[in-house]
């Protein structure tokens, strides 16, 4: 029974038989471990070079690097990185907090990030804080304890506990997702006011004078906030105003999008145009407004943040802002690597977002009413 459901069955009848004969068979295994200096007669080099190349790879050439490298996997070489952290007081690991995982853009920023550090010889540590600061900075406070060498938040809302403890542990960090070039510590990301401001031009130069917004939860969420005072710049400067009842704040899901759509399609004059706050509200809104019977763009227009990868393919595709969410967070990664290794480090990364127009944003609906010039907002709902 043993042999056949137990994958180690004759280790174990071994063990059984003779222990004393397996241990020492089992410290000989040990005892000709590889190590740096197998690596080093191998490749050729000293095991000075080997270091070098393990712990700072840009130190040495990379012909050498290259035979060093193939030496180490020839002999399926693990550097120990409890010794490497003793030698170096370094883990070459990076942590990572961010508000959710259930967020396709974050899963796909996370996944770019790893990739980059991966190729750094660097270790990814990631956790969540739900949007709250306090969480952010138990989980920050956690990583740290455990020897982190730098750490990538997102936003810039953090408590003053959090600040703090980078100050004092001499922590390198870098904000991702908001660009603040008058701020003393590294961020990557877009201007979110400008690209709001953009997205609701975008619908003003379609004639529209009804424009709503579904935005996200702003609590503690600098991004949302920032994308609405852009769109209310973008109104206020054509002379209009962001109403409060076409003026909703959802979480990042579908059914509370389409419910704050459904909200906002019912009333007796609706917007002709909404500006979401990410590309899973646009969603949701464009399943609400295809429900009630209205076609988009002709009867309501709808405009997307982030250009996620289903946005291109909905019929009616989604107009929105492309964000390079993949360069965000390759260069929030590039920026704590070089810091930690003494390179140069660019401190304010400022990405762009583009306006990407599809199909879901037209001009504005008119009256059928010959003449008049009124919206189609304006009218009673069938």
């Amino acid at each position: 029974m043993i042999s056949r459901c137990f994958p180690f069955a004759g280790a174990w009848r071994a063990l059984s038989r003779c222990p004393h004969r397996y241990l020492k068979t089992v410290s000989r295994v040990k005892a000709k471990s590889v190590g740096i200096r197998d690596v080093a007669k191998l490749a050729g080099v000293s095991t000075a070079s080997v270091s070098r190349a393990l712990n700072v790879p840009a130190t040495v050439r990379p012909e050498m690097r290259a035979r060093i490298d193939a030496a180490a996997r020839e002999l399926g070489y693990i550097p120990d990185a409890a010794a490497r952290a003793l030698s170096s007081r370094k883990t070459r690991t990076i942590g990572a907090v961010i508000p959710t995982v259930d967020n396709a853009m974050f899963a796909r920023g996370i996944e770019a990030l790893q990739r980059h550090l991966s190729l750094k010889g660097y270790l990814l540590l990631l956790a969540t804080s739900g949007y709250e600061p306090e969480v952010e900075f138990q989980q920050a406070q956690n990583m740290v304890s455990r020897g982190i060498d730098g750490l990538i938040l997102r936003g810039d809302v953090h408590t003053e506990g959090l600040r703090t403890l980078l100050a004092t542990q001499r922590i390198p960090f870098v904000n991702v997702g908001v660009y603040h070039p008058d701020k003393p510590y590294g961020c990557v990301g877009a201007d979110n006011e400008l690209a709001a401001w953009r997205a609701c031009r975008h619908l003003i130069g379609l004639g529209h004078r009804h424009i709503g917004m579904v935005a996200a939860l702003s609590h503690n969420n600098d991004r949302a906030t920032a994308r609405v005072r852009g769109v209310r710049r973008a109104l206020a400067e054509a002379g209009m105003t962001l109403e409060d009842r076409w003026t909703v704040e959802v979480p990042y899901h579908l059914d509370d999008a389409r419910q704050a759509a459904r909200a906002l399609l019912v009333q007796p004059e609706r917007p002709t145009a909404l500006v979401c706050g990410n590309d899973v509200i646009a969603y949701g809104v464009l399943l609400e407004a295809e429900r009630r019977g209205l076609v988009v763009p002709r009867d309501i227009s709808v405009m997307g943040f982030d250009d996620l990868e289903w946005s291109r393919h909905l019929r009616p595709s989604l107009t929105t802002m492309h964000l390079p969410t993949d360069e965000v967070w390759t260069r929030a990664g590039e920026y704590l690597v070089n810091t930690l290794t003494g390179m140069p480090a660019v401190l304010h990364y400022e990405v762009e977002a583009s306006l990407v127009v599809r199909e879901s944003t037209g001009p504005a609906p008119f009256s059928r009413d010959e003449g008049t010039g009124r919206p189609a907002a304006s009218r009673q709902n069938p």
